[in-house]
């Protein structure tokens, strides 16, 4: 069996979401797991990874890795911390609303462009997530943002100060070549998740 195939039945058994698998230099195996997304599910009341979740999985994989003699150093077993990949459609609506890091894979081009101050080469964007409708009725996205610089701390802003207008590009998920939760944190709003890790040598 292959060793994706192998992680992700091992985690998926357990409970919880595989949400990425690295091999780094020097034979490090990083298993990413978060909790399964349920829909409808207010963000208060999310569930977060915790050491013991890890633990619980590392001691798993270890075992089920021997048995299938997967080679490897270290294993690392984490939660996704704020900087979570967004690798499907249902990543995408779990995380509708949020702020968010996103790479094209092609350029938006010309047309994309067209009537606004956005560049035709431009691939990287970030702004809020958002589910919207096409024109023929199908479900898609965009993303929402501001050219506004950002204000630094302790600068006064003028309350006569006109803010840039907001931009939006609709996407499909085909044209993501990589996309990210926004390494953000607001320490006066809620917090984002913080990453927790067990790694252990084999």
């Amino acid at each position: 069996m292959a060793l994706q195939e192998t992680i992700e039945q091992t985690v998926t058994g357990l409970g919880y979401e595989l949400v990425e698998i690295e091999r780094t230099g020097g034979g490090l195996l990083r298993v990413t797991i978060d909790m399964p997304y349920l829909a409808g599910t207010a963000p208060e009341a999310e569930q977060f990874i915790n050491a013991e979740d890890c633990e619980k999985v590392t001691r798993q994989l270890q075992f089920v890795l021997e048995v299938e003699g997967a080679a490897y150093a270290r294993l690392e077993v984490s939660s996704p911390g704020i900087d979570r990949p967004l690798r499907n459609e249902k990543d995408f609506e779990r995380f509708a609303g949020a702020l968010i890091d996103i790479t094209l894979k092609a350029p938006i081009g010309a047309a994309a462009s067209a009537g606004s101050t956005v560049s035709a080469s431009r691939k990287k964007f970030r702004g809020t997530l958002e589910r919207v409708l096409s024109t023929a009725g199908q479900p898609g996205w965009q993303i929402v943002w501001s050219d506004e610089p950002a204000v630094k701390p302790g600068q006064k802003v003028s309350k006569k100060r006109i803010p840039a207008p907001l931009q939006a590009l609709g996407f499909t998920l085909d044209e993501v070549g990589q996309a990210r939760l926004a390494p953000v944190v607001d320490f006066k709003g809620r917090r984002p998740k913080s990453a927790t890790a067990l790694s252990v040598d084999k």
